[in-house]
């Protein structure tokens, strides 16, 4: 008979993994739930809303559409009438007019950036102090201070990227072999650019970390500036993302720097086992990811999609559906290609750990 105590035990290594999974499964059915509700708003017909993938555990059809719960926890989908092929129907996807294309297929990212936002709030909500970006004092044995940085000074740029929150510090903060950047303050109410300041660094996972050598003040939380600080690191986590998929295709991080579901489900699992809330960042981050990648304009995307729709906008006629369906097929064979590439990495790392 199997023991109580092992099996509480197999539970208690196994549930942060669910939670992971489930956190992922709720990202991804917010994103198809915006294309499901757009969609029932322009009159497009639903043939079926689901959560999960593969064989069906449960379904329903109400009115037009379908609501089905499948077994397979990794996603869901909102297939409308006429998506992908061409149909008769006057409620079909295909039928209804540019504009309205549009709107259905931008509101999936849309929601995950809402999402997004949501999140960021209910994080800093406990929160009795936020941070800024002046300095308060210099730790002992600080390296940047003889540089040139100086107690309230408020650091608004390094190298030439705007600084809003102490996000945006520790992103900037990152990659930086040598220790050195250029940083811009406001000093005594005026701009001043500091060269070459010099701080002190640490590796990890082949990527360089500058050790911040200063503190920064606190600032008194007040329903103004819980909305502007919620507001800037919504924009911040946006910034980061934006810049962090130019420093990847520019060649600044390589693959090694990258993580496919694996490795990102292994790390949250690895966060909800020391502390469950500590996952609502994470799961920020994850939801603004995937609501600003899917806006990129490449094939087997959201974006893709809509260069498409601006297409049509412009010329007033849609590009012929075969050649769409080709350019899609193309890209959605690249970007599978790249996600095992990422997996597989992803179990190699695991396995070497």
């Amino acid at each position: 008979m199997i023991k109580i105590s092992a099996v509480a035990n197999a539970f208690s290594n196994v549930w942060p993994y669910i939670i992971a999974i489930l956190v992922f499964l709720l990202i991804i059915v917010i994103h198809e739930f915006g294309h499901f509700l757009m969609a029932k708003i322009l009159g497009v017909r639903v043939n079926e809303f689901a959560v999960g993938f593969g064989p069906k555990i449960f379904s329903k059809k109400m009115g037009d559409t379908a609501y089905s719960l499948n077994l397979i926890p990794l996603g869901g989908y909102c297939a409308m009438e006429g998506e992908n092929e061409h149909s008769y129907d006057s409620k079909a996807f295909c039928n209804k007019s540019a504009w309205r294309r549009f709107l259905i297929v931008v509101m999936g990212a849309v929601f995950n950036l809402l999402l997004g936002f949501i999140l960021i709030a209910v994080t800093l909500a406990p929160e009795k102090r936020f941070t800024s970006t002046v300095i308060a004092q210099f730790s002992e044995n600080s390296v940047s201070q003889n540089y040139g940085l100086k107690v309230n000074d408020k650091i608004v740029e390094i190298d030439s990227r705007k600084i809003f929150t102490t996000y945006d510090l520790s992103y900037a903060f990152t990659n930086v072999d040598d220790g050195i950047v250029d940083i811009t303050v406001i000093r005594d109410g005026k701009k001043v650019r500091l060269d070459d300041v010099k701080f002190s660094t640490e590796t990890e996972q082949n990527i360089s970390y500058i050790t911040v050598d200063f503190y920064v003040y606190g600032i008194r939380k007040t329903l103004g500036n819980y909305i502007k600080h919620t507001l800037n690191t919504s924009c911040s986590y946006c910034l980061v993302i934006w810049r962090s998929l130019i420093d990847l295709v520019t060649g600044k991080y390589g693959i090694s720097a990258v993580s496919g579901p694996i490795g990102v489900t292994a790390a949250m699992g690895g966060v909800a086992k020391q502390n469950i809330f500590d996952l609502l960042p994470i799961m920020a981050l994850i939801t603004i990811n995937l609501g600003i990648f899917n806006l990129l304009p490449l094939p087997a995307l959201d974006g893709g999609r809509l260069l498409f729709i601006l297409i049509e906008m412009i010329v007033r006629k849609p590009v012929p559906q075969r050649y769409e369906a080709t350019v899609h097929a193309i890209g959605f064979a690249l970007l599978l290609g790249f996600m095992l590439l990422v997996t597989a990495k992803d179990i190699w790392w695991l396995f070497m750990k």
